[in-house]
């Protein structure tokens, strides 16, 4: 039997994921922001949907993660959920929302748990935001986690390089994987590290791995869908592979329909009441 099938009739839980860890079989991510995309592709099988603060990016504009609201994380998490049926829907928590309050960490994950019936959260950090984590977990929501480039702390960094190169801050990773394990998280992302570190805290804790610029020896990989469908064409990182060129065949789509209004062949009668 392939390792590396998908049951498309089984919702996918969080029990599952960890199921799929242990068989053996990867786990597919991606992000979604809206209904209609996260229908595509619930719909085309992915696994798991994120639904990530980088719409502060992809769908606001914004050059970091840091300006997205919770208000406006729940509105993108109650569209994507009006769409989905299989996939497991975890929502991030956004900058500000969880860090340094373990009790406004709790009422975040509540609402946006409550507001959009979401079925998990994914939370950035590590030993720092134990207190919150734990808080959010004693209140049964299942949480993501999220290690090694941690875009909110982008002003901390001050790069979006790779991290843990060096021994302390592997070993650092390593300890908070472990623990974020203990205190009962789910799963978790790791972000632009090495990838055979990657692959070491893979083979080292019991629940999924999902690698974003961590190579391929993790349980599951995870893009942000604008750039692997070609639709946001400024970026363009290593780990990034595209599968489509949806921004050209907008572009050409576009130009068409134009060129038809501006010489009147659209509409034409039989398009005409």
């Amino acid at each position: 039997m392939s390792t590396n099938t998908t049951d498309n009739s089984r919702k996918v839980t969080t029990r599952r994921m960890i199921e799929m860890k242990q068989r053996g079989e990867r786990i597919s991510m991606l992000t979604a922001y809206d209904y209609s995309s996260a229908k595509i592709i619930d719909e085309a099988g992915i696994d798991c949907i994120l639904v990530g603060d980088s719409a502060s990016n992809v769908m606001a504009g914004n050059v970091t993660t840091l300006p997205i609201t919770l208000d406006q994380m729940i509105y993108h998490a109650k569209s994507v959920m009006k769409g989905v049926k299989r996939a497991l829907v975890v929502v991030d928590l956004p900058f500000g929302s969880y860090q340094g309050n373990s009790k406004e960490a709790l009422a975040s994950a509540i609402r946006i748990m409550k507001e959009s019936h979401a079925e998990a959260v994914k939370i950035e950090g590590g030993s720092e935001i134990r207190e919150s984590i734990e808080r959010i977990l004693s209140a049964g929501i299942p949480v993501m986690g999220h290690l090694g480039l941690t875009p909110q702390s982008i002003n901390k960094f001050g790069t979006y390089a790779v991290r843990a190169r060096e021994e302390g801050e592997a070993e650092k990773l390593i300890q908070d994987a472990k623990m974020l394990e203990e205190i009962g998280c789910f799963a978790m992302v790791i972000e632009k590290v090495p990838a055979e570190l990657a692959a070491r805290v893979a083979r080292e804790v019991s629940i999924p791995i999902i690698g974003i610029g961590a190579g391929g020896g993790v349980d599951g990989q995870v893009l942000v869908m604008h750039d692997m469908l070609g639709i946001n064409r400024g970026f363009s990182p290593r780990f990034l592979r595209r599968y489509a060129d949806v921004a050209g065949v907008m572009t050409d789509a576009v130009g068409r329909y134009i060129e038809d209004v501006k010489s009147g062949d659209f509409p034409s009668e039989a398009e005409s009441y």
